[in-house]
């Protein structure tokens, strides 16, 4: 460690030091030897190379390269073919043996060590291969991006999306005097550096999902402030369900046009979709029909009610066809003109139907429209192109200016009385609460209701591949579509004997009950899937003298409080008297001194107290880093899973700010398990573990030993 001082006028943070703010406008320069990589994202020494890499690519590597280094104390060129022989492109197009001829001339020593760079230059020079071995004639780069994501942005998508900006935040007290954003320049992707923006965008498309005294909003943000917001922003998107598997704070930061275009889409689809559910608008039951399942309509998707909402008008309209998707079904604009007939018939123009020119009937589909006061989401030329995404918006547009469904009170009221049956309110926040879970993950199905989604197999088999890699054998699994009943019990048969070798509480559990949708069931084996995901994070990060147990973290939570000088504390997960929120405020303070602001804390007496503090701790971890999927009535109610879960989540990110070379990262990275999960502290119902405990071990010396409770001793120099 070496100390440094000069004179500077702010607060700054600088490579792998902080600068500590000291009086007579002097500032302490301290290094801790250690990696800030939370703020400053993954840096390569070679900018050429960086830049063929997004951060989202260059963590998953590091995290690689970081895993070999710990298991041997280095890595070597020879540790190459079979390192690069896992990895997606490379494990479809290569051998290892191929590999290693490709990396490694005659005579090269194998046991030459290699940095990171080198193992990024080795990557690359594959891809070129690679991409001479398909026959494709673009460069590496090209070949990379065209295996992961596409870089492309449509200018109508940024158009579009700058205009729902500027409508709907243009009355924000902060960004008003940024706003309005214009669309021709990309003032958009500089806007978003600071995470503002996003983070308000979250709260328009689901209110209060931020709390904005969490949210740093002055105009100048240094690097700290702008990575929290930025922290903040991608964990709130997974907590409303958007997928960021592929994004990180210093993609945001930088202003990457296709990662924040892609981001904001899911936030502004989630808005506009989010009246398509019987809960919200009952009057949907009248497209179902007689012979149809009620359940059938609250399980499906939001894009599916659109896409049924749409074929219900067309078909009173005469429109002989059906839409099946929001692309090529909509190309020549004969859908839109019937739809917008039987809609809105004051506004009907006989020659829409008329005109033979797919660019001209779009024209009129968009001016009749715009006479039903429905914003333009996108243009003539979108339609005839089939852009997916603003044809969902326009659509669902649509459907929140005019539904046209009836409000006969006998159907609204028996949609409700069914609602009711259905949404027993602790289990819906349970299974919300696991399927932005399982979303989170970037498994490659998308989960849109639990209780349906998971009846045959496969996405439970898709989440034990990701937490417990190598664990599913896929030659014994059949995926979606399945026809056959039976081909769904043995999906989920397997999930129930991988369950069991992992320990996890399955006594009265079996595959059919999942087939046959039991909710408790359903609820208590993804309830340890979760557990056992963080159990194993934890696990990785620490392996010397404690086994991690459920009474491990609560003991750790309150031995970190009581360190501050504070007498709060949890006496078990049930605790009531943590509804308050002051213990989990408190012991947030305890790993980051920093990030509470108590002149915002209310005592926690009243509910609305409770609600105000709890819904400030939720925003507060997410800012910190923590991937946490609860309500803010789940602390209110001390609901102890839940508990447990942010309890183990504020664990797991002290525990990276303590770790030198942390291996992987806090919400998808999933770890290979060798041993199983203890068993709950609380034993309270099925839902907990009962299952044996396992050695999995912290050193408390170095886990009392953080950048936080070295700034205090620092402060005495």
């Amino acid at each position: 460690m070496f100390l440094q001082i000069r004179l500077v006028s702010v607060i700054d943070f600088v490579g792998e030091g902080v600068l500590i703010h000291s009086f007579l406008g002097l500032q302490i320069f301290v290094n801790f030897g250690k990696k800030m990589s939370r703020f400053e994202g993954v840096r390569v020494a070679d900018q050429s190379v960086q830049s063929q890499f997004s951060q989202a690519q260059l963590r998953s590597l590091k995290s690689r390269f970081l895993r070999v280094k710990k298991e041997h104390g280095q890595v070597t060129a020879g540790d190459l073919p079979p390192l690069l022989a896992n990895l997606k492109p490379f494990n479809v197009i290569f051998k290892e043996e191929e590999i290693r001829d490709i990396l490694l001339e005659p005579g090269t020593d194998e046991g030459s060590k290699l940095d990171f760079d080198g193992f990024l230059r080795a990557y690359i020079n594959l891809q070129t291969q690679a991409a001479k071995k398909i026959g494709n004639s673009k460069n590496a780069s090209a070949f990379l991006k065209a295996s992961s994501t596409v870089h492309t942005v449509q200018n109508s998508e940024k158009e579009v999306y700058v205009a729902h900006i500027n409508s709907y935040l243009r009355d924000d007290p902060f960004l008003k005097q940024f706003l309005p954003i214009d669309p021709s320049t990309n003032q958009l992707f500089d806007l978003v550096k600071d995470g503002v923006l996003l983070c308000k965008l979250i709260n328009v498309a689901v209110p209060n999902t931020i709390d904005d005294r969490a949210i740093n909003t002055k105009k100048e943000l240094n690097l700290w402030e702008r990575n929290e917001n930025h922290t903040l922003c991608l964990n709130s998107a997974k907590a409303i369900g958007c997928t960021v598997v592929n994004v990180g704070s210093q993609d945001l930061a930088d202003g990457k046009p296709h990662l924040v275009l892609g981001l904001i889409s899911q936030i502004i689809k989630i808005q506009l979709l989010a009246d398509l559910s019987l809960k919200k608008t009952p009057q949907l039951l009248e497209l179902m029909d007689d012979d149809e399942d009620i359940e059938e309509l609250i399980a499906s998707s939001p894009e599916k009610v659109l896409l049924k909402w749409m074929n219900f008008h067309l078909s009173k309209a005469g429109y002989t066809k059906t839409v099946t998707n929001f692309s090529t079904d909509l190309q020549d604009g004969e859908a839109y003109a019937y739809l917008l007939n039987v809609l809105s018939p004051e506004h009907c123009n006989p020659v829409t139907l008329d005109t033979k020119d797919p660019v001209e009937r779009a024209a009129l589909i968009l001016d009749h429209a715009e006479k039903m006061n429905c914003k333009k989401y996108l243009t003539p030329k979108d339609i005839v192109e089939g852009s997916t995404n603003l044809n969902v918006a326009f659509v669902a547009q649509l459907f929140h200016e005019r539904n046209g469904l009836s409000n006969d009170n006998s159907k609204v009221s028996y949609a409700e009385m069914m609602q009711e049956q259905q949404d027993d309110e602790e289990v819906s926040r349970e299974e919300r609460c696991f399927r932005l879970w399982t979303n989170s993950l970037g498994i490659s199905s998308y989960v849109d209701n639990v209780f349906e989604d998971v009846r045959n197999g496969w996405i439970l088999l898709e989440i034990l591949d990701k937490v417990s890699p190598g664990s599913v054998n896929w030659k014994q699994t059949t995926k979606p579509p399945i026809k056959m009943p039976f081909r769904k019990l043995e999906n989920c048969n397997q999930a129930i004997r991988i369950g069991k070798h992992l320990r996890f509480s399955l006594v009265n559990i079996q595959g059919n009950d999942i087939v046959e949708g039991n909710k408790k069931l359903i609820l208590a084996y993804l309830w340890q899937l979760m557990r056992y995901n963080m159990l194993q994070l934890l696990k990785h990060l620490r392996t010397r003298s404690h086994e991690i147990t459920d009474d491990y973290i609560l003991k750790w939570a309150n031995r970190k409080v009581k360190s501050t000088g504070k007498t709060s504390q949890m006496e078990n997960y049930k605790d009531k008297t943590i509804s308050s929120g002051i213990f989990f405020l408190e012991l947030l303070t305890a790993v980051e001194p920093r990030v509470v602001n108590w002149n915002l804390v209310t005592k926690g007496i009243t509910d609305e107290e409770k609600k105000l503090n709890a819904t400030y701790i939720i925003s507060v971890a997410r800012k910190l880093g923590c991937s946490i999927f609860l309500l803010p009535e789940d602390i209110m109610e001390v609901h102890p899973k839940m508990m447990l879960m942010l309890t183990a989540s504020i664990m797991y990110f002290y525990l990276q700010q303590s770790d030198e070379e942390p291996e992987s990262a806090p919400s998808s990275v999933a770890v290979t398990p060798d041993a199983s999960p203890a068993p709950s502290f609380n034993g309270d119902d099925d839902f907990f573990m009962n299952g044996e405990q396992f050695s999995t071990t912290i050193d408390d010396a170095a886990s009392d030993t953080t950048c936080a409770s070295n700034l205090e001793d620092i402060a005495s120099l």
